[in-house]
């Protein structure tokens, strides 16, 4: 279909959250010297422009990263995944909002590797724009899912798989588990990150359900809702499914969900939810 846009959406809580996990994740591979790949499968336009059309006919940016950004004590945690919003700001006014690839291309070091896939026909040349310059990264216009065949394992066998579909088509909620799959096969020491939007719980079950039996190990579940689930129309919570989670992350995430919670929403509606789908 390919009409789903991010610019509507950046910066809102499911992107704050997503993107708290992915800073996370790369920092806690960092800490060892060897190079490692970040492949995103669904990559988007990597910029968004916060006072463009898209995002201000929304709002959403407004009950996201803009309650976090104004913060004056954030928690150490943090720390990577905001540097990486105000590198995109340096005057201090929040403007602009990093995509998933963006966050990375700050956080990663020189001898790290950036594999870029998006398919929509209007963001990925901005996505290409945006790395032009960057000896690190590939950008394709490509079907996502196919990278989990065709670029794993990384030679590094290091490496963090995001996973962010739009999920316009119900067949994504099965999409994503078969990418998984195949990709597991390849590189079953690498970490997958998958986001997951909540507008009907029954799908979320049913898409957790073909994650256990796929016999995969260690999936961790990530989940913030802003208000609780509901039969009508809209996104009430997300969440990340993380498969080889990195050691420490199950407790930075306990200690930040709380506080990410109580400032997102500060009607204290909705849950978080950490959880283990399969254990280790």
């Amino acid at each position: 279909m390919l009409s789903y846009r991010h610019s509507f959406h950046a910066g809102n809580h499911a992107d704050v959250l997503k993107h708290t996990v992915q800073s996370l994740i790369i920092t806690s591979l960092k800490e060892k010297e060897k190079p490692f790949l970040y492949l995103d499968t669904h990559a988007g336009a990597g910029r968004y422009q916060l006072s463009g059309e898209h995002a201000e006919r929304t709002g959403e940016y407004l009950e996201g990263i803009a309650r976090v950004w104004q913060h004056a004590d954030l928690p150490t945690a943090l720390a990577p995944y905001i540097e990486a919003v105000k590198a995109l700001n340096p005057s201090g006014t929040l403007r602009y909002y990093p995509g998933s690839p963006l966050i990375a291309r700050h956080l990663l070091r020189p001898e790290d590797k950036l594999q870029l896939t998006e398919l929509h026909p209007s963001d990925f040349p901005l996505l290409r724009g945006e790395f032009l310059k960057d000896s690190r990264a590939r950008t394709e216009r490509a079907d996502g899912y196919q990278q989990l065949k065709s670029k794993l394992p990384p030679p590094s066998r290091r490496g963090l798989v995001l996973i962010d579909p739009p999920y316009e088509l119900k067949t994504d909620y099965q999409a994503v588990v078969q990418g998984i799959q195949e990709g597991y096969k390849r590189f079953s020491t690498g970490v997958f990150a998958l986001w997951y939007p909540v507008v009907l719980r029954q799908q979320i079950k049913r898409m957790f359900n073909e994650l256990e039996a796929t016999g995969i190990r260690r999936i961790l579940q990530i989940e913030l809702a802003v208000r609780p689930d509901s039969d009508q129309r809209g996104m009430t919570a997300s969440g990340m499914v993380v498969i080889n989670p990195p050691w420490k992350l199950e407790q930075q995430m306990r200690e930040l969900l709380p506080w990410l919670h109580k400032t997102l929403v500060p009607g204290g509606t909705g849950h978080t939810k950490i959880d283990w789908i399969v254990p280790e």
